[in-house]
């Protein structure tokens, strides 16, 4: 049974409550409560789990605060990452708010939902907090599968997650491709080449800045890509015009085909969107728009995800209009 004493100051004033649990099987149990009720119910939960067989130590989880977690989620996990920059971000902003100073044990649903709001109110898309939260999510599970503490729960799961907007349908759509190809060539010629085989390829902006030479088979006419979104390896085939702006670009001794990087060649990608007088056309805008194109060359949603990567066909479906409009045409 447990044992509840006061603890006292100097002067004999009870300052808290200390609960000692004994029990054979389980190693001492010690922890110290500011009021005796809250000292009691805790006895009894320890208790009673320790009874069902179901006690899981969780002195870890109520010693460790979400900024040590996240330090060394940091040190252990980030590397192994596909995006270690973006995870790094995201972590530090976590770690900046009033939450990182909270043990693990004692977060709640309710706190998680109050730091949601706090990034609403900052401006931040139903998106990106679903990327922060995703991230925190994936911190408790590895603090529970990994670190050893099973006992804690996910407060990430009692979250209700901001609903994610439908999907943009943007296209390029008069002379905008014409315009925006000048304006780009009249920057660099290799942000051209970049935004051409965005629109040739409908692959992503990482998967386009990530590659290297030994990727692209000109005889072929394919990029292979090994690392991808959905983790699998995709082979793109290249259109006619997207294999001669390859063959045009020359080689860089590093073995990689951009000089730009992700960060660069999106500084440029906006500035020739204002120079083209083009407004709200972002580069996964691009992407959208290479996609619509192959369903409008007649490929099935099979065919066209086989290229894209889009592993989830219901991502797909916002582009079968344009069979439909085709047909119409055709019925006259």
């Amino acid at each position: 049974m447990a044992s509840i004493r006061p603890r006292k100051d100097r002067d004999g004033i009870v300052i808290g409550y200390q609960v000692q649990i004994q029990r054979k099987g389980y190693p001492p149990q010690t922890k110290t409560f500011r009021n005796k009720a809250d000292a009691q119910a805790w006895a009894t939960i320890i208790e009673a789990e320790m009874e069902r067989g179901a006690w899981r130590d969780r002195s870890e989880s109520e010693s460790t605060t979400l900024d040590e977690a996240l330090t060394r989620y940091a040190r252990e996990i980030i590397p192994t990452k596909k995006s270690p920059r973006q995870e790094s971000s995201m972590m530090r902003q976590w770690q900046a708010r009033p939450i990182a100073r909270m043990f693990l044990a004692a977060i709640r649903g309710r706190d998680l939902a109050a730091a949601v709001r706090d990034m609403e109110a900052e401006g931040k898309s139903s998106n990106t907090i679903r990327l922060h939260l995703a991230l925190l999510s994936h911190l408790f599970n590895v603090a529970r599968t990994e670190w050893g503490m099973e006992a804690l729960t996910n407060p990430v799961e009692l979250v209700r997650k901001p609903k994610l907007p439908r999907g943009r349908d943007r296209r390029l759509v008069g002379d905008e491709e014409e315009r925006l190809l000048a304006a780009c060539r009249a920057m660099n010629p290799e942000l051209a080449a970049i935004v051409t085989i965005a629109i040739e390829t409908a692959m992503r902006q990482g998967e386009i800045m990530g590659l290297t030479w030994d990727r692209v088979d000109l005889v072929r006419r394919t990029v292979t890509l090994e690392y991808t979104k959905n983790g699998e390896k995709r082979i793109v085939p290249l259109t006619i015009r997207a294999a001669q702006v390859f063959r045009d670009l020359p080689r860089n001794l590093d073995g990689r085909v951009w000089t730009y990087t992700s960060e660069g060649m999106r500084a440029s990608y906006n500035k020739a969107l204002a120079h083209a007088v083009i407004n709200d056309m972002t580069f996964h805008d691009l992407r959208h728009e290479a996609t619509s194109r192959l369903f409008e060359k007649g490929l099935n949603p099979m065919q066209v995800a086989a290229i894209t990567g889009h592993k989830n066909m219901q991502m797909l479906k916002r582009y079968t209009h344009l069979k439909a409009e085709d047909l119409v045409k055709l019925i006259g």
